[in-house]
């Protein structure tokens, strides 16, 4: 490198490695924490003093010196073309090392270098980890971690704790080992926010009411399995055990579609009056909102109501109890408006407290027939004034059928065209 094209206030210093000058020329250093501490070269000759011993069994002072004098000497170059109140950092001093052996021909010495650097880190990641258990468990109980309050359902709790300390060791397991080193500084930085790192799992996902209620709860091993639903009572019990189970394996929205159309069936099957079906779709409600799922919350879920029989179920025998009906989803219309009336008469009332549920979340189909000034309609728009809690599904000015969607939650869905 010339003279002219360093700073002035450093030409004094570009002789040698060794020349008495270097200690006045690198003083400090940026340690990976990013505080400022001294320069000491000693660090260097010992960690390339052992990676010399770990190849040739035995030490070389005199080696390792040598290769330090070159060391300091390209840190002195590349300081030389930088602002004069810059200070190298530990990492770029580490760089220098590995480039200096290699730039020798110590090829083996450089992969023992690279190994012993690596082993550091390995040990002040266990060391970082060791004290990032007592901040997590303080940011939790303290309450003054970020993370705490992240998630809305999340309440404060023995349960909440659990997930905040296991969800930390998951997040740092994302950023460690899965995303790229570029990808996790940016959202460690916080140039934008990667959401659901504490869960090792898929976002949200979408099932078949149908396979339920054809095939019963069950398929996992040494686990209980239930028969088929054969009355609406029973039906509800096992969406609502199957979703939170589901959830459980899931970070997002667990949804079921055509929920109305596979519920009407069965209550027509066992000619249910408008009062017990109330209790039933009660029983469901109370049922997703209940904290059955990691961190006490309650399972996230999202239902499709079809309104009116979707054209692909309206000449499909109905299915109660696993077994074919002599019937259709198409002569199932009345029972699917009691069904809808009194799932959203319950959803207005709200619990006990008059608080508003918040699950199920539900999404409505709106197709050419809907019939805008019935008493359902009334009492569907004035649920939505209420909470703004449904989503809709507009399929009369779109290309789409109702059963070419499938939502998997308030805003994934799946093409099935």
């Amino acid at each position: 490198m010339g003279n002219e094209t360093v700073f002035p206030e450093w030409k004094s210093f570009l002789g040698k490695a060794n020349d008495a000058e270097t200690a006045m020329f690198i003083k400090q250093v940026v340690k990976r924490s990013g505080e400022i501490g001294d320069y000491d070269r000693l660090k260097i000759k010992t960690a390339i003093g052992k990676a010399i011993e770990a190849v040739e069994k035995r030490p070389n002072p005199d080696k390792a010196e040598l290769l330090t004098e070159a060391v300091e000497e390209k840190i002195r170059l590349m300081m030389a073309g930088r602002h004069a109140q810059s200070i190298p950092a530990i990492e770029e001093i580490q760089d220098i090392v590995e480039e200096v052996l290699i730039e020798h021909s110590e090829v083996g010495i450089a992969k023992a270098y690279i190994l012993y650097r690596a082993k550091r880190e390995a040990i002040r990641d266990t060391k970082k980890l060791m004290v990032d258990i007592n901040t997590t468990m303080d940011g939790y109980l303290s309450q003054s971690d970020w993370r705490v309050n992240e998630n809305a359902n999340v309440n404060f709790s023995l349960g909440g704790l659990i997930l905040h300390n296991s969800g930390t060791i998951t997040a740092n397991y994302w950023l460690k080992n899965i995303y790229s080193p570029e990808v996790a500084e940016a959202h460690q930085t916080a140039a934008f926010h990667i959401h659901d790192l504490s869960m090792f799992s898929g976002y949200c996902a979408g099932w078949s009411i149908r396979q339920l209620i054809a095939e019963g709860l069950g398929g996992v091993p040494d686990k209980i399995t239930s028969k088929p639903a054969t009355h609406l009572s029973t039906l509800v019990n096992q969406i609502v055990n199957f979703l939170g189970i589901m959830q459980n394996e899931w970070a997002g929205a667990q949804a079921f579609s055509s929920f109305d159309t596979y519920l009407a069936p069965f209550v027509r099957v066992d000619n249910l009056s408008e009062k017990e079906v109330r209790q039933c779709i009660q029983s469901f409600i109370y049922g997703v909102n209940t904290p059955s799922r990691w961190g006490s919350q309650a399972p996230f879920t999202n239902i499709t109501l079809d309104w009116n029989v979707p054209e692909d179920l309206r000449n499909t025998p109905a299915v109660v109890g696993g077994k074919d009906q002599k019937f259709t989803y198409g002569d199932c219309q009345a029972e699917m408006d009691v069904i809808n009336k009194v799932f959203i008469e319950l959803m207005i009332e709200g619990d006990a407290a008059g608080r508003g549920f918040a699950y199920p979340i539900p999404t409505y189909n709106i197709t050419k027939d809907f019939d805008w000034d019935s008493d359902n309609a009334r009492l569907l728009f004035e649920m939505t004034a209420q909470y703004g809690t449904p989503y809709f599904q507009n399929f009369v000015n779109s290309d789409l059928n109702p059963s070419d969607v499938r939502s998997m939650c308030c805003r994934l869905q799946l093409d099935k065209r």
